[in-house]
């Protein structure tokens, strides 16, 4: 995938989240709450996944920026990660106030990314994730940011394709 500019990265991000919150606004509990597979999460599940995770990346990003070199990541077993999805997490979590919430992670990005030239999106360190090795700050905003937040708007759409009408 070819690196976006930060204007598009800033753009395809805010496009994603208002997908997903102009989906998930006309959604019963029922279907917020639903998980198609014990493996897979509900929307509510990826609703509070994506309001935790890409700040999480943005916050990366700035600490970076702060103190270029310095190892950056997590693996998918993350406190704050498996936090945001569990049961009682998303259980106490009503959809007005993850739909705020993700209204709020906007500006963050836009804030974050817009902190970023060619110079400093070239800018290496190694992730605390093997299977990452040394990477650019333009992957983190690739990958872990801009793409993420797609294939999370996907998730949900496959989720509600499973939902019995």
């Amino acid at each position: 995938m070819a690196t976006l500019s930060v204007n598009d990265s800033i753009q395809s991000v805010h496009q994603s989240l208002d997908q997903m919150i102009e989906t998930a606004k006309g959604l019963s509990d029922d279907v917020l709450r639903f998980n198609p597979t014990e493996e897979e999460w509900s929307v509510m599940q990826i609703l509070t996944h994506v309001v935790e995770a890409i700040p999480y990346w943005c916050d990366e990003i700035e600490q970076l920026l702060e103190t270029p070199g310095k190892e950056w990541g997590r693996g998918l077993q993350h406190e704050g990660r498996l936090a945001a999805v569990s049961k009682s997490k998303v259980d106490s979590t009503s959809l007005s106030d993850v739909l705020k919430d993700l209204e709020a992670v906007k500006p963050q990005v836009e804030e974050t990314l817009n902190k970023l030239d060619e110079e400093k999106l070239a800018m290496e360190a190694p992730s605390r994730n093997p299977r990452f090795g040394t990477k650019p700050i333009s992957f983190i905003v690739d990958h872990l940011i801009v793409e993420h937040v797609s294939k999370h708007l996907g998730q949900i759409n496959r989720n509600l394709s499973k939902v019995n009408h």
